[in-house]
């Protein structure tokens, strides 16, 4: 599993041009299962994906393609970790490494 951390690292009007265009490809990863959980962070200086994939090489292809990344308006910040417990509804997530 993954938290994906997005820092904006340009001006929120050029986050905010590059949007719905973020949105449209966030559908994407849902509708692959890549994707469980995003959002906003508080300040908006960025933004929080909890993401699983096979590895994470396949993690770092999925964030390339996001059109945030592409318009050079955020970074991300990649951690991997185990998740050995989970609430039920996550349970198909659960890992014993």
């Amino acid at each position: 599993m993954f938290v994906l951390e997005l820092t904006y690292t340009a001006p929120l009007d050029a986050v905010d041009a590059v949007l719905e265009a973020h949105v449209a490809w966030l559908a994407e990863q849902y509708e692959t299962g890549h994707f469980l959980a995003s959002g906003r962070k508080d300040p908006r200086d960025g933004g929080v994906i909890i993401a699983v994939a096979r590895d994470r090489a396949r993690i770092e292809e999925i964030t390339a393609g996001d059109p945030f990344v592409t318009a050079g308006v955020c970074a991300y910040r990649v951690t991997e970790f185990v998740a050995t417990k989970t609430a039920p509804a996550l349970e198909a997530y659960r890992e014993s490494r």
